[in-house]
């Protein structure tokens, strides 16, 4: 059974948001927990709310499209743009960057755009600096051994990236008290609906 946590922080109330500011929701999850399908559920379920798209130097991988999946943009683009302040969060992964545009977040919640932001523990953190009233959502597997036999179940990957994800996801699972809110993907149903309530409420 899916469970929410919700956290005490300063401005966790649902209300008191300012007329025609909109809501920034932070959504983080290990690898296999769930996240991608969660995302999906609630982009369906509120088509207004505006996803934000990564900007990335790696090439496009077979089936991706600029401006759906990611922004691909050249290295010294995005290096120039880190000098510049333009990257909200940041990170170079595997010798690839990858980043959130400023711009687009504060554009977006200034015209009253509530905004979903799929993105990992570190990402959340700096994300935090820049903008503290987001709203942070982490999802947890059951267990750790559940998440071992989801990830093994996909069969896309070898058992030594397996091990990695799950130590990746160990690190991350433990601080999941950073985040207000905490819901566990036990059963996928009842965690979509937990997901979408608790957006609908910060939206009312």
């Amino acid at each position: 059974m899916s469970h929410r946590q919700a956290q005490t922080t300063p401005n966790a109330s649902p209300g008191g948001r300012p007329e025609k500011s909109g809501l920034l929701f932070i959504l983080s999850a290990p690898s296999g927990a769930g996240k991608s399908t969660l995302c999906s559920a609630v982009r369906n379920r509120f088509p207004d709310v505006m996803y934000s798209i990564s900007f990335t130097t790696r090439a496009p991988r077979e089936g991706e499209c600029n401006g759906r999946h990611y922004f691909f943009i050249e290295k010294g683009e995005f290096e120039a743009g880190i000098e510049q302040g333009r990257w909200a969060e940041w990170a170079r992964v595997h010798g690839n960057y990858y980043g959130t545009s400023m711009d687009t977040l504060n554009k977006g919640l200034r015209m009253g755009r509530d905004i979903l932001l799929d993105i990992d523990v570190e990402g959340m953190r700096q994300i935090q600096e820049k903008f503290p009233d987001g709203i942070t959502i982490f999802i947890m597997p059951p267990s750790l051994d559940i998440l071992r036999r989801r990830l093994i179940s996909r069969g896309t990957e070898s058992p030594e990236a397996i091990a990695v994800r799950l130590k990746n996801a160990q690190k991350e699972m433990a601080q999941k008290d950073l985040y207000r809110h905490v819901i566990i993907n036990d059963t996928l149903p009842e965690a979509i609906d937990e997901l979408i309530n608790l957006i609908e409420t910060y939206r009312r």
